[in-house]
């Protein structure tokens, strides 16, 4: 090994908080791991279950997971101990790594598998998260992850030719579905690479930082592969707005994943925060997961430049659509156009290929990602099929310059007396409201209608919010139809870790008893 191929070995390639990893400590981390998963008798395509927030170890059991031939299976850490025994039986986990106090919640008899991994939760994630320290002691039961790695071999861990980790829905519809993918061939293989350096910037040379959970798809992905790849990753345990600019700056970081909701709080910030840090290092910053609203990300292209891209795409299709900051502001609010290798068609309930800005529902296949099926649930895989492609239950149209825009997801639209509306249209005119933190629209049954609008409105901590103002800065911006008819001043609506409003907790009181799945 030459004197720069050691540096690179020994420089800070991992980190969180005040830990940090050279790349031949973790890949030593990983490769013991993978000797213990093939003792305990792994196989290829057998199941590791990882229930942890952000932490290093998580992609030590990910990566170690993939090297032994099996397939890691991130958990929700919000999950009951109920959801957490379902996916566990569906995935048929073989074992567990988790955080030492998300464990000991779950309880020992929440967890039907023979070998239960503990990893001590770091002290850096017991602050972020305000824990109780003395739930992060090791319980009997379980073993504790740093001392079972000491006992395993050091090899040559290999990631070639293997699965990804099998990610669940998030079960708005019934129960959760395990999105299992095919192993790639070799030329599979080398087209997914060319795509996650040009559409998702994870490449040799990257200095790659994760704010989003790593239970989510597109932080999972990118995080697994960016510690294969890159140069460094650093992750966040929480995501703190300000916190992720003082990172940028130390780190040098130059990739970033996010979603709307932390351009938001970004935003929020005083300017006099905001000019604080140095940000030249950036890159390429890309975003998905939600519709932007047209304001929020014109305001990020002015602050950081046009380095933000976006995409359009999910766990079971991979990214279809894509845009670069130039296409957007030609055309505010477009996810993008089609990528290479992919297609992607707007089709009516007859499955007929939709006109120039007429809304339907979105079908596409990245042909080069190997298929899936629903673990254990092939007929859902088909029902999702339509002239071999692919629904994530999206609604939107192309202009005429084959620009993609969203409108809502299906199952967000609301029928009001049978008139379509869309809540993301809504809600992005909401947030445009000085004083709104964030919102909430969604629809909720209606005798006459069928269904009618609420808003929940989230202030700013130090604003006062009248409804009535609420109703004048809408009206005129909306069209009658499109107006809530029933809006509700709401502190502290529950957030996933990213940020995002988890609408369907909202939603769900409103439609029980009533029959109807949201």
């Amino acid at each position: 090994m030459d004197n720069r191929s050691a540096d690179h070995d020994r420089a800070v390639f991992l980190c969180q908080a005040n830990r940090e990893l050279s790349r031949q400590n973790f890949l030593e981390r990983v490769s013991r791991a993978a000797d213990g998963f093939a003792k305990m008798g792994l196989r290829a395509g057998d199941t590791v279950a990882i229930l942890m927030r952000n932490d290093i170890a998580f992609l030590e059991a990910s990566l170690a997971a993939k090297a032994a031939g099996g397939v890691a299976v991130p958990i929700n850490w919000h999950s009951t101990a109920p959801e957490i025994t379902y996916i566990l039986d569906d995935c048929r986990a073989q074992v567990i790594v988790g955080h030492s106090d998300l464990l000991a919640s779950a309880g020992h008899a929440a967890l039907p598998v023979e070998r239960v991994l503990a990893v001590r939760s770091p002290s850096d994630v017991v602050a972020a998260y305000g824990l109780d320290p003395a739930r992060a002691e090791i319980r009997p039961w379980m073993i504790e992850w740093d001392r079972w790695l000491m006992e395993h071999d050091v090899g040559d861990a290999s990631f070639a030719l293997r699965s990804d980790s099998m990610l669940y829905t998030s079960g708005t519809t019934g129960r959760p579905k395990g999105v299992r993918r095919h192993v790639p061939t070799r030329d599979q293989q080398q087209l997914i690479e060319e795509t996650r350096k040009s559409i998702y910037g994870v490449k040799p040379g990257a200095r790659i930082l994760v704010p989003g959970p790593l239970y989510h798809g597109a932080p999972n992905g990118i995080a697994i592969h960016a510690a294969q790849v890159a140069d460094s990753v650093i992750l966040m345990e929480r995501f703190d707005p300000e916190q992720l600019l003082h990172l940028i700056e130390k780190y040098r970081i130059d990739t970033i994943f996010m979603v709307p909701t932390m351009f938001n709080r970004l935003l929020k910030l005083e300017q006099s925060v905001r000019q604080n840090y140095d940000l030249s290092s950036l890159k390429f910053v890309l975003h998905a997961a939600a519709p932007c609203p047209v304001d929020l990300k014109r305001r990020m292209i002015e602050w950081w430049g046009p380095i933000i891209h976006e995409f359009y795409g999910g766990t079971e299709s991979g990214p279809c659509a894509f845009c670069s900051s130039e296409q957007w502001l030609r055309y505010p609010g477009t996810v993008g156009k089609v990528v290479d290798n992919a297609t992607l068609r707007v089709m009516d309930a007859h499955g007929n290929e939709c006109a120039t800005g007429q809304p339907g529902e979105i079908y596409m296949r990245l042909h080069h990602y190997p298929d899936f099926t629903y673990n254990g649930l092939d007929d859902k895989r088909r029902e999702i099929e339509r002239d071999g492609l692919i629904t994530l239950g999206d609604i939107g149209y192309m202009n005429a310059e084959g620009y993609l825009f969203l409108c809502d997801r299906k199952r967000d639209m609301v029928i009001i007396g049978g008139a379509n509306v869309y809540p993301a249209e809504i809600e992005s005119v909401l947030l445009g409201m000085p004083g709104v933190r964030d919102c909430a629209v969604f629809g909720v049954p209606d005798e006459d209608y069928g269904e009618r609008l609420l808003a929940l409105v989230e202030p700013h901590d130090d604003t006062s919010l009248a409804v009535s103002d609420i109703q004048g800065f809408l009206k005129g911006r909306l069209n009658g139809f499109k107006l809530p008819r029933r809006i509700e001043i709401r502190r502290n609506l529950p957030r996933e870790d990213s940020g995002k409003i988890l609408k369907r907790v909202l939603r769900a009181p409103y439609w029980d008893g009533t029959g109807r799945q949201v």
